[in-house]
């Protein structure tokens, strides 16, 4: 969880005595860089490692005592906002749907190995993704590393500005009328940072006109889990809604 390293950052910048609910505090890669200087391992200095938070309990133990997460704003520079920075993935306790796969023959390579990356192909392959939500348009556009365009929205009273941060979307299909984007696991995932579901959103919809939605995609064991959510609100940060979501088996012919 990075507890030391973090401690020694906000004792170095005395972030334990700022007014959080005032505003959020705004520190850069270069004084991270500079508070952890002094720690040997690679894991306790590391900025892409101490900024990586993407579960509530992955947050350091200060994060947690102040009820604060990290988002990235720019290329370099981070605000750490008090709020709710995540967002559940219930568990889907109902019976599997077996789903029969829309091709007329199987798929050999995409046993092979054990990737997010391929578990989703396989279920974009079968047309699972398509029967999910009812779209048989939708194909392949969106895959890989991009950066945002300048956007802002809120996090509780807080205006976050956000300019040219990467971003990444395991998969992203576009169709008639929509346009959908996916964040993939192949581990069990109880929640997530909702910054990975919606920045990829603003960024997207500044582009198209069709409506943009995010699922969140799941292989575990035999089950293809799928989880739809959509915001209420496109500034609003908080604003993120559980639609549906459902368990599957796949079935090849």
């Amino acid at each position: 969880m990075n507890d030391n390293s973090w401690k020694a950052i906000f004792d170095m910048y005395k972030i334990h005595n700022h007014n959080f609910e005032e505003k959020p505090f705004i520190i850069t890669a270069e004084q991270i860089k500079e508070a952890t200087a002094h720690f040997k391992k690679t894991n306790e200095k590391e900025v892409r490692i101490l900024c990586k938070q993407d579960s509530r309990e992955y947050r350091p133990k200060v994060f947690i005592d102040h009820n604060v997460f990290l988002l990235p704003i720019r290329n370099g520079e981070y605000a750490i906002v008090k709020g709710e920075g995540y967002v559940d993935i219930p568990s889907i306790d109902t019976e599997a749907i077996i789903y029969t796969s829309k091709l007329d023959f199987k798929l050999d390579t995409s046993k092979v190995g054990n990737s997010e990356m391929q578990h989703l192909d396989f279920a974009y392959a079968v047309s699972l993704i398509r029967s999910f939500l009812n779209d048989n348009t939708l194909v392949l556009t969106i895959r890989g590393r991009k950066y945002t365009p300048n956007f802002s929205f809120y996090v509780g009273k807080h205006k976050i500005t956000v300019e040219s941060v990467q971003t990444e979307v395991d998969a992203g299909y576009e169709g008639k009328d929509k346009v959908v984007l996916i964040e993939a696991k192949n581990s069990q995932t109880d929640n997530t940072i909702i910054r990975q579901l919606y920045y990829p959103y603003r960024q997207w919809q500044q582009h198209t006109d069709k409506k943009v939605i995010t699922l969140f995609f799941e292989k575990r064991a035999n089950f293809y889990s799928l989880w739809l959510y959509e915001f209420k609100n496109i500034d609003d940060y908080n604003s993120i809604h559980l639609v549906k979501s459902q368990r599957f088996e796949i079935i090849e012919k």
